[in-house]
């Protein structure tokens, strides 16, 4: 209210989404309403009245129907209690309230499914939606320390069902299998929503950024890489780990899994206030590169290595993404959004703050739709050894992914506390 004080604000909750006849998906509640309010239940309202300094919450009228078949849900006076909001009313109070409180405002600040549900009762107000989103995104950019504190209860637990993934994991099984170790872990500890889908992939598979099929066997020799993390009140946690099928690395997968551990770890510790996104990108592909290049499957400087884009045929992401209510959480609002000082393309420029939750994941894939590319063999047949490179493709891919907070100074907090270290892997690996 303080940032948008002049105009009428107002939010709807999300609506449960049919999967088929009278069965729905499992509701989750959009983020920006979340963020606002802590309700979790589906056809909600936030109405705030800068001007008079009120905060409305509007709850849908619940018949027995609704009581007999899913349960109880808050009523007014109990939500009170729950979400902090000194005014609670049913839904079909909204036309009325918006229509007492739009006086004195010519703009409403109004998402979009408030426009499609009040559109009437908003009529002749000046639709300001894209205002409201950027307030909200460049709130929610810097956490609190509740916030911090359900992030790092979500990665505890994601880490517990990692470290169990790492022990229990054998060759023969499936990475659906897999899955199921993980999932039911989480599960276990009450939270009913992952923060995003699973993505667990074996030898080759590993090489595809976004695997989703999690249906091959796993074989002797390979890596397993698993990207997964839950959520806690809507807070995620996004961990990727990656390990032996075997017990232990091969010489060859050490040295990939080398190259992304000591770039992840150099990355983790640049990450202090004012440093801009796109610089730290490039730190970690000058890191990639010069790792490759001892593995002599690149050649040249390294900056040329990094200015021709050589380097992204086997590191073809950034080093990470602002995570929250969102695995990839908002780009941090208009005014915190940097030129880019770089040529590398990256998703958000902005300068590293105290606060910012961010992931760090470096990674190295052998992918073929790249290696075997006829345009990019051409553009780099300087820089790169395809014939080298070509060896690796049975390997897949190496990522690590950590979940950082920016401290005022110093180093981050890292909130991921999973094994990662080579040693401490393969002793998980042999049980021991």
């Amino acid at each position: 209210m303080r940032r948008l004080p002049d105009g009428l604000i107002l939010l709807s909750g999300g609506k449960e989404i049919p999967r088929n006849y009278d069965v729905n998906y499992v509701f989750r509640q959009h983020s920006n309403f979340l963020y606002l309010t802590g309700v979790e239940e589906p056809d909600c309202h936030l109405l705030l009245d800068p001007k008079r300094r009120t905060s409305t919450l509007f709850l849908p009228r619940i018949d027995e129907h609704h009581r007999v078949w899913e349960g109880h849900v808050p009523g007014p006076a109990e939500a009170k209690t729950l979400y902090g909001v000194p005014r609670v009313l049913y839904c079909d109070a909204l036309p009325a309230e918006i229509k007492r409180a739009r006086k004195g405002y010519r703009r409403a600040y109004a998402d979009a499914a408030s426009w499609k549900h009040s559109g009437s009762a908003l009529k002749g107000l000046h639709k300001a939606s894209l205002t409201l989103e950027d307030a909200i995104e460049e709130l929610r950019t810097i956490k609190t320390p509740g916030e911090l504190e359900r992030m790092a209860e979500a990665n505890r637990i994601s880490g517990r069902a990692h470290e169990l993934v790492m022990r229990q994991t054998r060759a023969g099984m499936r990475e659906y299998e897999v899955q199921a170790l993980f999932e039911a872990e989480c599960l276990r500890s009450g939270q009913r929503h992952l923060a995003y889908p699973s993505i667990v992939a074996a030898g080759k598979n590993g090489a595809v950024l976004h695997y989703r099929r999690n249906d091959a066997k796993l074989k002797k020799g390979q890596l397993l890489l698993i990207d997964a993390g839950v959520e806690v009140r809507g807070y995620a946690a996004d961990i990727t780990r990656t390990f032996p099928v075997s017990s232990r690395f091969s010489p060859k997968q050490r040295d990939v899994y080398s190259v992304v551990l000591e770039t992840q770890k150099a990355c983790i510790d640049a990450a202090r206030p004012g440093l801009n996104s796109a610089a730290w990108h490039v730190l970690s592909m000058r890191l990639i590169a010069d790792g490759l290049r001892d593995m002599k499957l690149l050649r040249g400087s390294i900056d040329e290595l990094v200015e021709t884009g050589a380097v992204r045929l086997f590191y073809p992401h950034g080093i990470g993404h602002l995570l929250g209510l969102d695995v990839h959480d908002g780009l941090g609002g208009k005014r915190r959004k940097k030129p880019n000082p770089t040529k590398v393309p990256v998703r958000f420029v902005a300068d590293l703050e105290p606060g910012m939750a961010v992931t760090v994941e470096p990674g190295v894939y052998f992918i073929d739709a790249l290696l075997n590319s006829p345009r990019l063999r051409r553009k780099h047949r300087d820089q790169v050894d395809f014939t080298r490179a070509e060896r690796f493709l049975d390997l897949g891919g190496v990522r690590i992914e950590d979940d950082i907070v920016v401290r005022p100074s110093g180093p981050p907090r890292n909130l991921t506390s999973v094994a990662k270290e080579i040693g401490d892997i393969e002793a998980l690996r042999r049980g021991v």
